[in-house]
């Protein structure tokens, strides 16, 4: 952090007439500061790390256990498409007569039969694994929308953490300019009462502080916001973020290899997966091109006067449009398969060209961070220390002195939104593609998740 006293008025060269309230006012600020990391270590045990709070993403989401039950539903469905269809049985009445002196008789008439039976259709088991194959690339789908959803989640979530990290970072630094202006308005009054300032000198710092006021309230707001889209995924009454920032110099995506590895983006993944599921159903049509055969075996009693009787029968769906019927609907299930193909490998140059700009963005922001830390920040002090200097040798005016000093925070403020900007493209290039591959470091090495302050 850092600290920047302003005296009440130009010191004077006598210590005869005038008093020196610096050093009050930094024993002040100090005791202060000391206080605020005196509640940052009280409650340090109840603030939430960012893999602590994807895993409590993980375990509040119903998506994941969606996905799970879709999964072992196709699992299931891929066993019993496996298996031959249930016999049917049959069970008839044949010949009964109407009319005539024999009429609903049955055993009168040597042609009524009381019949059972039992028919099985004997699918080919080619046909069967291309059903069964089918359902294991649905639950394949399920997996993978299972990969997709927790990517998703994951990088919403280490989004959301980000964003209510750093906007606590912003309060806390105009937290620190309240405290400092709060000192220059008692020194401001001091110095008016003792005839060393004028009335402008303390209207000007209220009105300062009353400004700065407005934009911690409305820092306020935003921190509010941020911590309901935190407790979206994590659960209310979620603690504050820890002020450890994961490692955010470095992504797995290379863009050297940018599109093989784009193809194991889950979206892109998702697609290939409904592509198999496409295939699988265009072998299934190709094996409807070859009939099942059913066979049927049937009991039938007569009357006592008459012999019983047995029945075996043989059908064969006979395919005699074959070229209208079986291969137009294998026709149409390669046509979908060229078209999830060609809508995969489109979406992979969409996906790529956009990963490439987030990546490319991702450099160019830190090298603006580098560039605020180097120059920007520390010429801001400087110019500030110079706009005091002045004012303590009774050549500047203390409106100067505090719109030199907002400018300086407004600078490190625009420095932590470009390093909150920059966390947040870290979190879409960090999920972009599963954890196998090693991170990748593409930039300066003043990284976007340093949360330390340049020194003045």
């Amino acid at each position: 952090m850092f600290t920047i006293a302003f005296p009440a008025a130009p010191i004077a060269r006598s210590a005869r007439h005038f008093f020196r309230p610096t050093s009050l006012w930094v024993v002040a600020l100090a005791l202060a500061l000391s206080a605020s990391a005196f509640g940052l270590s009280a409650h340090a045990q109840q603030t939430l790390s960012l893999d602590a709070a994807m895993r409590l993403a993980e375990e509040r989401s119903r998506q994941l256990v969606a996905q799970d039950s879709a999964a072992g539903a196709a699992r299931a469905m891929a066993v019993a498409a496996g298996q031959l269809p249930d016999p049917v049985l049959k069970a008839g009445i044949s010949n009964l007569p109407v009319n005539g002196s024999d009429r609903f008789s049955l055993t009168r008439d040597f042609m009524t039969m009381r019949s059972i039976g039992v028919m099985q259709e004997f699918t080919r088991s080619d046909k069967r694994q291309a059903r069964a194959a089918r359902f294991d690339r649905e639950a394949e789908v399920a997996e993978t929308g299972r990969a997709v959803a927790l990517a998703n989640l994951r990088r919403d979530t280490a989004t959301a953490w980000l964003d209510r990290y750093y906007q606590g970072r912003m309060r806390e630094l105009l937290q620190t300019q309240r405290a400092e202006l709060n000192l220059q308005i008692e020194g401001a009054d001091a110095a008016y009462r003792g005839g060393r300032g004028t009335q402008a000198d303390v209207f000007t710092a209220r009105s300062a502080l009353a400004q700065l006021d407005d934009r911690i309230l409305a820092q306020e707001r935003q921190i509010a916001t941020a911590q309901t889209r935190l407790a979206r995924w994590v659960g209310p009454g979620t603690p504050q973020p820890s002020m450890v920032l994961p490692e955010l110099g470095s992504v797995r995506l290379d863009a050297r290899n940018l599109e093989t590895q784009i193809g194991e983006h889950p979206p892109i993944a998702l697609m290939a997966r409904q592509e198999a599921v496409a295939r699988a159903e265009a072998d299934v049509a190709q094996s409807n091109k070859r009939s099942d055969w059913s066979v049927e075996l049937m009991y039938s009693q007569r009357g006592a006067a008459y012999s019983n009787m047995v029945s075996l029968n043989l059908s064969i769906p006979l395919q005699l449009d074959q070229k209208n019927r079986q291969d137009r609907e294998l026709a149409a299930k390669l046509a979908a398969v060229e078209q999830l193909q060609a809508q995969r490998e489109e979406a992979t140059r969409e996906s790529a060209a956009e990963a490439l700009s987030w990546l490319q963005q991702w450099q160019s922001n830190r090298k603006r961070l580098a560039l605020y830390d180097s120059s920007l920040i520390p010429l801001a002090a400087e110019r500030t220390q110079a706009v005091l200097a002045a004012y303590r040798g009774g050549a500047g005016t203390l409106s100067a002195a505090l719109e030199t000093r907002r400018m300086e925070i407004d600078t490190r403020l625009e420095r932590l939104r470009l390093e909150m900007e920059t966390a947040a493209l870290w979190a879409q290039l960090e999920f972009l593609i599963p954890a196998t591959h090693p991170a990748i470091d593409t930039g300066p090495s003043a990284a976007a998740g340093e949360t330390k302050e340049p020194q003045k």
